[in-house]
């Protein structure tokens, strides 16, 4: 088990409601798992707590089999994470950013350079990779973002919103990246609106409304029986809705 998140919950004040309450999620060597929701849901919530940017007040969470509360310096260098509001450090080339990652990271010198040409062809950077990221575009910065969280080959891979900015051969690649990095033993999980990539590349799906699990979706069961991803996510988030 590669991630495993028990009874979590998040609150931003004493006084507010829980932004996510009782959240569990597992997720296990060569998967690739979806979180839906809609806006306001709890998705991202429930990702800050899991990469260790938010603190919780209750549960647990555990990544590669470390706890991200006592051992956090060996969970955090199991997983990278792209955020869907990434900050880089604009002055530094694009170069210079994923080296900057991959000291952080202790990748060797040799290990990075394969990586490093591996993911410039994936994402078609090309020469621009060695200009000021201050001079990239939205799509741009995306594609650094995912090149500093997976120089390490992490065995976890995390993102908010991965294809926000992409064009549609960059997102086609990505989505090829998934396969292949689940194929090997690891695990993808990412939260998205787009609901067709969702049905496509998801081993299991949870459904997040209101803070709350309203449902854990194995696909292959899910398609199995003629489910449509879109029907189901609405007639779920709907019925809470309307209660």
């Amino acid at each position: 088990m590669l991630i495993e998140i028990r009874h979590l919950y998040k609150r931003y004040n004493k006084k507010a409601d829980f932004a996510i309450e009782d959240i569990s999620i597992v997720g296990n060597e060569g998967e690739i798992i979806g979180i839906l929701g809609h806006n306001g849901a709890g998705k991202s919530t429930t990702i800050k707590c899991i990469t260790g940017m938010h603190p919780y007040e209750a549960g647990s969470v555990s990544i590669a089999g470390y706890d991200l509360a006592t051992r956090p310096i060996e969970a955090k260098m199991n997983f990278g994470y792209v955020s869907d509001e990434y900050s880089l450090f604009e002055q530094m080339t694009g170069y210079e950013f994923i080296n900057f990652m991959a000291d952080i990271y202790k990748v060797k010198r040799r290990d990075r350079k394969e990586r490093i040409k591996k993911f410039q062809r994936m994402l078609a950077l090309g020469d621009s990779i060695y200009n000021p990221i201050s001079s990239y575009s939205h799509g741009m910065k995306q594609k650094v973002s995912f090149m500093g969280a997976l120089i390490h080959d992490p065995k976890v891979f995390i993102l908010d919103e991965p294809m926000v900015g992409l064009d549609p051969h960059t997102a086609n690649e990505v989505k090829n990246f998934f396969r292949e990095h689940s194929s090997r033993g690891n695990l993808v999980l990412f939260s998205s609106h787009n609901l067709d990539v969702v049905e496509k590349m998801c081993d299991r799906v949870y459904i997040i409304d209101q803070g709350q699990i309203l449902k854990e979706l194995d696909m292959a069961v899910f398609k199995s029986v003629g489910g449509r991803l879109e029907d189901y996510f609405l007639s779920m988030t709907q019925r809470v809705a309307r209660t």
